[in-house]
């Protein structure tokens, strides 16, 4: 009944978008109601600003929008994207364009980069596990301007601690380069953490290895198939990014030096071997159930193999004692003083004989 009614509400989200003309800021995820907040990073070589701001203050707004024109790099991260009118305004406060305001919004968005005149859209899938271990996929749109990135997402958890610590710290190249290499840097950040959810994905399919092998039940079947459905979300959200880290390298745009794009080439090697590793994972998601159903087998043949052995001792002794119960009155044995029990001495000796056949034959 639970899968029914999300499907239903996924069909419904949907239906939302539909007849509206393209542009028009429509927020398709499920954290509705959610408030927005912006949290501000500022800095050049020699000092470095943090902020958080409450958007719905007008005063605060008008903040957001004066680091269009700063001199310093900008990293405006807006958390929280249910409130479209906000979205709406700030989109046309940067001037972007009404359909990538639009994407910014669409959770259900493929990962894309868009280049304008006056910046580069992306809309991209971060993966990380929450504390259960459990797979957590958020969509993020990253808007690199002249000095400015701008990031827009659903909850407050990313993976961008890493950038913003080397920025504190002065550890690395961001404080020394321009807007590109932090956009750089935050696309590298997502990426890197495929590996580990990838990694998870990996230890997930040897437990079921072993879980196969060792004891197959409906229940592990059930679990297969949850992690096939699994990787093929994972490889919807991650398969494309390597054609968009290409696609930035050979951008001819102003926004993106060929000093950065040395940077995003080996990102697109970090792309190549998580494509890589997802063909693998897939196809060894795939075996499994093929393993399962082999054990199944094996297990039902062993099964069989035990009954067809009690059967075959049973079978004669039960031609015996079905001679003997025969009642017909002239049975010669039948006035054996003794033929009780010379009857079963010959069946014990029977059963005794066929096991040290099937045992010599290996069939035991």
């Amino acid at each position: 009944m639970s899968k029914k009614k999300t499907t239903h509400k996924k069909a419904s989200i949907r239906h939302i978008k539909t007849g509206k003309s393209p542009g028009t800021v429509t927020y398709l995820g499920s954290r509705e109601g959610a408030k927005s907040v912006v949290n501000i990073m500022e800095y050049n070589l020699q000092d470095i600003k943090e902020s958080t701001l409450d958007v719905y203050a007008p005063s605060n707004f008008n903040k957001i929008i004066a680091h269009k024109t700063s001199t310093s790099i900008s990293w405006i991260n807006v958390i929280g994207i249910s409130d479209e009118k906000f979205i709406e305004n700030l989109g046309n406060a940067f001037s972007l364009n009404p359909l990538s305001t639009e994407d910014a919004v669409n959770t259900h968005q493929r990962p894309k980069i868009d280049e304008y005149d006056n910046y580069i859209f992306g809309s991209f899938k971060m993966l990380y596990l929450d504390g259960n271990n459990e797979l957590v996929a958020e969509h993020v749109a990253i808007v690199l301007m002249e000095n400015t990135v701008l990031i827009l997402q659903e909850m407050p958890d990313d993976v961008f601690n890493s950038v913003r610590e080397r920025a504190r710290t002065k550890t690395g190249r961001i404080r020394t380069k321009s807007a590109d290499y932090l956009f750089f840097a935050l696309l590298d950040a997502i990426i890197d953490n495929y590996f580990v959810v990838l990694e998870n994905v990996n230890h997930k399919i040897d437990l079921l290895e072993e879980e196969v092998y060792d004891n197959p039940n409906p229940k592990t079947a059930h679990a297969i198939q949850d992690l096939k459905k699994e990787i093929l979300r994972i490889r919807r959200f991650i398969y494309p990014v390597k054609e968009l880290i290409s696609k930035l390298i050979d951008s001819e745009h102003v926004l993106i030096s060929d000093d950065t794009k040395i940077f995003l080439r080996d990102t697109m090697d970090h792309c190549t071997e998580i494509n890589d590793s997802l063909n693998i994972l897939r196809e060894m998601s795939m075996s499994l159930m093929e393993m399962y159903m082999s054990n199944i087998s094996n297990k039902m043949n062993e099964v069989m193999k035990v009954l067809t052995i009690m059967a075959s001792i049973f079978i004669p002794l039960t031609f015996i004692v079905g001679v003997y119960g025969m009642n017909f009155e002239y049975i010669p044995e039948l006035k054996y003083h003794n033929g009780y029990f010379y009857i079963w001495g010959l069946m014990i000796a029977i059963f005794i004989g066929l096991l040290f056949y099937f045992k010599k034959k290996g069939w035991l």
